[in-house]
């Protein structure tokens, strides 16, 4: 079984009891974590995480990633806590600020997003370190309030916070004020080093190294032994993501003649229609820039690379066969 650090990412591809079933795979295979993605409107993070943190028992169970905008601080603190008591020392709160249109179709202006994720991280953080808290900044109101556990465990929880961050701002900040750094998927190993630069620089700003800052990564990995399929299962990925989220695409280096090209074909939201026309524009080299895509040889490479890039622990998102993938992964991937 894999010595190597390794987790699993699941966003809304599979039915919740597919999901539970993938969760204890992975559990059994050697994998440390799974991280529940909640991003668009679809499946909110909090009841898979309960889900599987209830069918599991080491396993770590992550929120990769909510945000700091829907839920009011003091319900944040207290879901953290919920699960805490659910899984207690397994649950880490893996927290990112969203992104447009989606948070302004909605109603929320993502202003000033450094200072919100500050407040927010501040006032988490002692919440869940059972202090009583009041703090009055530009996005947190809070007056003489703490978790009021009557029935039940008292005292800190161990809910480690790890921030998506993208941009470099994010990243410096996260080094300084996080305890790991989720990074992204659909980024290039070479965007990594600037973000291991920004990391460094804040953890200095902290009084720490870079090291006392984990550094999981995202990880679009599509593998099978079937390399034609593998790639083209991750190029329709790709092709979403040019056309919805083209900032993660630019950060990796991605042309911006080719993201033009794309959004001559996509709208957002983008139809099955639309993505299957554009999928054609984008050739194999710029799917494996940003993906573990191909044979399980090229994938396990992938990953390394990531690793060799300052990355602590693929988070890994399978397209096709998650069992596939899972046992690909059973033994590890270094060489």
């Amino acid at each position: 079984m894999s010595k190597d650090r390794l987790a699993l990412y699941l966003q809304d591809a599979h039915s919740l009891q597919e999901g539970i079933e993938l969760v204890k795979y992975a559990e059994a295979n050697g994998f440390e974590a799974v991280w529940q993605a909640e991003s668009r409107l679809v499946r909110d993070c909090i009841v898979p995480m309960a889900a599987f943190a209830s069918h599991t028992t080491t396993l770590k169970v992550a929120s990769g990633v909510t945000n700091n905008w829907t839920r009011n601080i003091g319900l944040l603190a207290a879901t953290f806590l919920t699960l805490d008591d659910l899984a207690e020392d397994r649950i880490i709160c893996g927290i990112g600020a969203w992104w447009d249109p989606l948070a302004s179709k909605v109603g929320i202006n993502r202003r000033k997003p450094l200072t919100a994720m500050r407040e927010t991280v501040e006032v988490l953080r002692r919440l869940l370190a059972g202090e009583n808290v009041t703090f009055h900044g530009e996005f947190h109101h809070v007056t003489d309030i703490q978790l009021d556990v009557v029935h039940g465990r008292k005292g800190p929880r161990n809910v480690p916070i790890y921030i998506g961050a993208t941009g470099m701002k994010m990243m410096e900040m996260t080094g300084e004020i996080a305890d790991g750094a989720c990074l992204n998927y659909l980024v290039s190993p070479k965007y990594n080093l600037q973000a291991m630069d920004a990391l460094e620089r804040g953890a200095k700003k902290a009084g720490k190294s870079i090291d006392d800052i984990d550094r999981p990564q995202l990880m679009i990995c599509s593998v099978d032994h079937d390399r034609k399929k593998a790639l083209d299962g991750a190029r329709k990925m790709i092709t979403q993501y040019l056309g919805q989220q083209p900032h993660l695409m630019k950060a990796s280096g991605v042309s911006q003649e080719l993201l033009d090209d794309i959004h001559q074909v996509l709208t957002w939201p983008a139809t099955e229609e639309q993505i299957e026309a554009a999928m054609h524009l984008v050739p194999d080299d710029v799917v494996q820039m940003c993906t573990a895509a191909g044979s399980p040889d090229e994938v396990k490479a992938k990953v390394r690379e990531y690793i060799d890039h300052g990355c602590t622990c693929p988070i890994l998102y399978p397209l096709g066969d998650a069992k596939l993938m899972i046992d690909i992964f059973a033994d590890g991937y270094s060489t």
